[in-house]
């Protein structure tokens, strides 16, 4: 079912319709549309000791829900959801570093003050490849834009990951993996800021993808604006002419 604040974008066209997408904030409300294993996951939400109390105790799923909350609460939206024709499809989660305490325990910490956290962000297996995992991205970009005073996007890789193709086309035993693989991170904009054999942080330069977005803007614009027919400049009705020395009334035929 389609999340009440659900933001529609771009449609898919497939071999015999269009395919609704929509967007929602990551809430307490939605959190059971994300990946089952995620509803309950605090790998990047707590510390290592934190994390195992709370999986002994089963407490891992109220420790999920405290820790949304405190963050919408604390610095705002940490998430998206999408949805494909009313069902969830993907999520992304993203916040400052200090709110996934997780992420200290990677030999490529600390991520840079300037920078956001990009935590995890995945694409159900039957929509692999349909471009939701770029929607997502430039959408968590956005955002980030828009609160301003946020330099980058980092994230932490694994190098020993499966490749983009081979990530997006996982079966549903794989969906919902912490780590993003270090390749799909190179393919979708982000460089290498911290190399690590297996855990490298990358950085994506918020700056570069507004400059680029612009870029395009720009020459789409050109480009249109050369090719678009000049338009004929249409008499003012109102105007008066003098004709054969005789002022006519407007709109008088000759």
């Amino acid at each position: 079912m389609r999340h009440r604040d659900a933001e529609p974008v771009e449609g898919v066209a497939t071999w015999n319709r269009v395919m609704a997408r929509q967007l929602a904030r990551l809430t307490l409300d939605n959190l059971s549309d994300i990946p089952v294993r995620c509803q309950s996951c605090v790998f990047w939400e707590l510390d290592a000791v934190r994390r195992q109390r709370a999986e002994d105790s089963g407490d891992a799923g109220c420790e999920k829900e405290e820790w949304i909350s405190r963050t919408l609460l604390e610095w705002g939206s940490c998430g998206r959801v999408a949805y494909v024709d009313g069902e969830p499809a993907g999520y992304v989660l993203f916040a400052p570093a200090g709110y996934f305490p997780g992420a200290d325990a990677f030999p490529t910490a600390p991520v840079s003050e300037d920078a956001v956290l990009l935590a995890t962000a995945m694409v159900r297996p039957e929509h692999a490849g349909s471009g939701l995992g770029r929607v997502l991205m430039q959408t968590v970009v956005k955002d980030l834009v828009k609160r301003g005073g946020i330099r980058a996007l980092e994230a932490i890789g694994d190098t020993r990951g499966p490749g983009k193709r081979e990530w997006l086309s996982h079966g549903e035993e794989d969906y919902g993996q912490c780590l993003l693989p270090a390749d799909y991170l190179l393919q979708v904009g982000f460089k290498t800021h911290r190399a690590h054999p297996r855990y490298p942080r990358m950085r994506l330069e918020l700056r570069s993808v507004v400059t680029w977005r612009d870029e395009v803007e720009s020459a789409l614009e050109k480009l249109f604006g050369a090719v678009r027919p000049a338009r004929r400049p249409v008499a003012d009705p109102s105007h008066r002419v003098v004709r054969d020395g005789r002022l006519e009334p407007p709109g008088a035929a000759r």
